[in-house]
């Protein structure tokens, strides 16, 4: 593999910028690194022939003293982006082979500051899972193993799975993701890379395939604090397609890094202690607040009294808006379209859904429409609702306290395929860190702090306030300085 594979973003920036070497180069070697990396599974489509174009206006534009601030980057576009003329499935039977004639803005944005696309990433259909397998292009596979000399293969994470090993393993140099309630966290952290979710309408949601819109942020993901700050910038901005787009300039998050927290506090939440969690993951969540301690902040206990109801709340809320959001999905103007013989319209939307659907999101479907039926809407959806206000409330009462809140990312590493599936609710467990400051709309962002005694990645995870991804990204910074992580996958190419 290229030694170009294994640099920053900012290095193959500031590389480029400076005439190490080509854009093309870059792109060529990562173009390998897909195909080499394909037995991972990462990738549901490669545009190795984008990446080029993209590298050679690159070097065009160097030429000319013109340099886009993302110009040669080559990155991974997560399945639920909509790309022109490139298809866009959100890992879905009902969906293949749809090329989308328009761009997402998310993407649409990266294109215009220079970035080319390898591909398109696999992912958990509809974004609903926490393992990357209910894709409908099979499982995405980690590029990490445990160390008790087994071979059994492990989850890079959810949903943003094939985002998340492509970092992990240099198929690509940054990446986008998507959250709803967790899924570039949990990856990020199960995989030993950076992943950070803004506050709710900082990146627009337009031409993202939508599970449930008032949870739903893109994000990007990559090897380093900086480098997510790098894309976050690039990624971000108002968009009047999108009604819940925030009208604010973006910051300029990478010149403002910073590791000394002097004046900072710190909030550990007391009621992050639960009980089955590994003493692995307690004992790092220890040594996190040591490393905040030596960047200059203050450790305060703080409680958020109700981040116990956060999960069902979550399960209630979200099925309730995919079920919603999914209703468009019926064979008739795109996509997959089962008619069976003889049959009506209604026997053609059923036939269509059946074939076109998995069982996990046939399963919150059903949640879903339940939830919001008559007799029981009050029952479930609106209570879900109020407890999501207190919750809000919590960390706003919490934030008065501190400056950011530090907890566990996951209730534990990376577990093996088929481990989980047929247990939905232990699956669901795996949000159980991540999911309240979803319900919050606040930034987030997981940071690799060590590896367990299997030799897997566990992530540390911090909140911030509403707009303070900078506070994040510092904070996250300070613990990657500390922590010193280095650890790479077993080569598996």
């Amino acid at each position: 593999m290229s030694e170009l594979t294994t640099k920053t973003i900012a290095e193959l920036r500031d590389g480029i910028g400076a005439g190490d070497f080509s854009a093309r180069e870059v792109a060529e070697a990562y173009n390998a690194a897909v195909v080499a990396g394909r037995s991972l599974n990462a990738y549901t489509v490669e545009t190795p022939e984008l990446a080029l174009a993209a590298a050679e206006a690159a070097d065009k534009a160097r030429a000319a003293g013109e340099l886009k601030p993302l110009s040669g980057v080559p990155l991974g576009i997560k399945d639920l982006f909509a790309t022109e003329g490139v298809d866009s499935t959100s890992g879905s039977n009902i969906l293949k082979g749809f090329k989308p004639t328009y761009e997402s803005t998310v993407s649409g944005k990266l294109k215009a500051a220079g970035a080319g696309m390898l591909g398109k990433l696999n992912m958990d259909e509809f974004a609903m899972g926490s393992s990357n397998e209910t894709s409908a292009y099979g499982p995405v596979i980690s590029p990490w193993k445990r160390n008790d000399g087994g071979n059994a293969a492990l989850t890079p994470g959810g949903s943003s799975g094939g985002s998340a090993a492509a970092v992990s393993a240099g198929l690509a140099a940054g990446v986008t993701g998507t959250d709803t309630g967790g899924s570039i966290r949990q990856p990020a952290a199960f995989t030993g890379i950076c992943g950070i979710k803004p506050t709710y309408g900082r990146c627009s949601r337009w031409g993202i395939v939508a599970f449930a819109s008032s949870l739903d942020q893109a994000g990007p993901m990559a090897k380093t604090v900086r480098d997510c700050a790098i894309l976050l910038e690039a990624m971000t901005g108002f968009d009047p397609k999108d009604a819940t787009s925030l009208d604010l300039p973006v910051p300029n998050w990478e010149a403002g890094l910073s590791s000394d927290l002097k004046g900072k506090k710190v909030g550990i939440p007391i009621e992050y202690r639960i009980d089955g969690v590994p003493s692995e993951i307690d004992a790092l969540w220890d040594k996190g607040v040591e490393w905040l301690r030596d960047a200059g902040a203050e450790p305060v206990k703080i409680s958020l009294p109700y981040t116990k109801y956060a999960l069902p709340t979550y399960y209630i809320i979200a099925p309730a808006e995919a079920s919603s959001n999914l209703a468009r999905y019926d064979g008739v103007r795109y996509g997959l379209r089962e008619a069976p013989e003889g049959g009506n319209l209604d026997a053609m939307y059923a036939a269509t859904r059946a074939a076109g659907f998995g069982a996990e999101v046939r399963r919150r479907i059903m949640i879903g429409t339940y939830v919001l039926s008559a007799g029981f809407y009050d029952a479930y959806f609106t209570k879900a609702q109020k407890v999501r206000t207190l919750i809000k409330r919590d960390f706003r009462d919490a934030f008065a306290e501190c400056d950011f809140i530090l907890t566990p990312t996951a209730p534990s590493a990376a577990f093996g395929l088929q481990e989980k599936m047929s247990d939905p609710l232990a699956m669901y467990l795996n949000d159980v860190f991540a999911v309240p400051a979803s319900l919050a709309g606040l930034p987030a962002m997981s940071v690799p702090g060590g590896l367990d005694g299997q030799g897997l990645p566990l992530g540390l995870h911090l909140i911030g306030k509403e707009l303070d991804e900078q506070g994040v990204l510092n904070a996250a910074l300070a613990i990657e300085e500390r922590a010193g992580f280095t650890a790479r996958p077993q080569r598996w190419w």
